[in-house]
């Protein structure tokens, strides 16, 4: 085992090493200042960041080693990550092709100078105070963040590059995003637009409704619509530019929430949505006819349930908790996460 992490390490770059040491620094400094820091605490985090970062070089060493492969697709979000895991391997192409995900919810939060540090640290520093997130997911949130980012960045110059999209502003401004990382690479890339192809070729009505995130279409769709794909000619160099730019824009605003309209990114305030929530509310406490506590989860539900948007849960949440602060919402139970209390109009 010793020679694989000697291996591992040297395979290292300098910034891996300063991420790896930073987060195990943050952890004993952590426990040596707070006492509600436990010892077991910090080995289980430790741990943690080990068994992290051993997956992480190994990851990206097999992406390095295995020139063969035929593409990397780059996905955004969990669950497109797993219907399309679940797509290639019914087209047995699970051991040619490989899939890089990317968690991140860039609909919700600042954008602002994403590509540097100082970028990411700020978004790191208002997820952290705004939104409900796992503890686990949080701490490590910097650190899986630049090994996304270093795994796309290692794909082999030979190797073509899919990236898989939809129409929502969270994988449209993580496309813009991983383009700009990607400028100075000569793959050929392939932008799959997952939602609009399902409209096309399943010939959805333009009255009709049809999935605006690629983790919403089922992988035996995924198959078809990436078999027709499969057709189409790489993004041109003029394409990639043109959104390079856009992503240079989109990087110098601070507003916290954005949404897809008419083929663009827009950029709203957080509040843009508040007045559709406290609605909302009411016409739940019109259809019991009676004004009592609506559980915070139904009314959340009932908001993204009629939403033209593909929106994040927790944002609506956070939306919520500060909707009781301005006094609009009176609260029953611990605003922990939306399962633990009520809400209801004053």
């Amino acid at each position: 085992m010793i020679h694989e992490i000697k291996r591992l390490l040297k395979n290292t770059t300098e910034e891996e090493m300063h991420d790896l040491l930073l987060s195990m620094f943050m952890s004993m400094e952590a426990h040596e200042k707070t006492d509600q820091y436990t010892k077991s605490q910090l080995v289980k985090d430790l741990e943690r960041t080990y068994h992290s970062f051993l997956e992480y070089k190994e990851n990206q060493l097999d992406i390095k080693s295995h020139k063969g492969y035929r593409a990397v697709h780059i996905v955004f979000g969990d669950s497109t990550s797993g219907s399309l895991k679940q797509a290639l391997k019914e087209l047995n192409y699970q051991e040619e092709e490989r899939i890089i995900r990317f968690s991140d919810m860039l609909e919700v939060g600042p954008i602002w100078q994403l590509h540097k540090e100082e970028g990411l640290n700020y978004r790191y520093e208002w997820l952290k105070n705004h939104i409900n997130l796992d503890d686990e997911y949080i701490d490590e949130y910097n650190y899986i963040f630049n090994h996304t980012v270093s795994m796309m960045k290692a794909i082999p110059k030979t190797t073509p590059i899919m990236i898989w999209t939809g129409e929502n502003a969270h994988e449209q401004t993580a496309l813009r995003y991983v383009l700009f990382l990607l400028k100075d690479k000569i793959n050929d890339i392939f932008i799959l637009n997952a939602s609009k192809k399902y409209k096309d070729q399943f010939n959805v009505p333009n009255n009709e409704c049809f999935p605006l995130h690629t983790g919403e279409i089922l992988p035996e769709k995924l198959v078809m619509i990436y078999e027709e794909s499969r057709k189409q000619a790489p993004v041109s160099q003029h394409q990639l530019e043109e959104f390079v730019e856009e992503w240079q824009a989109l990087s110098t605003m601070k507003e916290c929430l954005r949404i897809w309209e008419k083929r663009e990114i827009i950029n709203v305030e957080e509040t843009y949505y508040d007045n559709y929530i406290i609605n909302k509310a009411k016409q739940l406490h019109k259809e019991r006819g009676y004004n009592d506590f609506i559980h915070s989860a139904r009314l959340i539900g009932e908001v993204m349930g009629h939403l033209n948007q593909s929106i994040g849960d927790s944002f609506f949440e956070y939306r919520v908790r500060q909707l009781i602060l301005k006094g609009i919402f009176e609260i029953k139970g611990v605003p922990k996460a939306m399962r633990y209390y009520s809400v209801r109009l004053k």
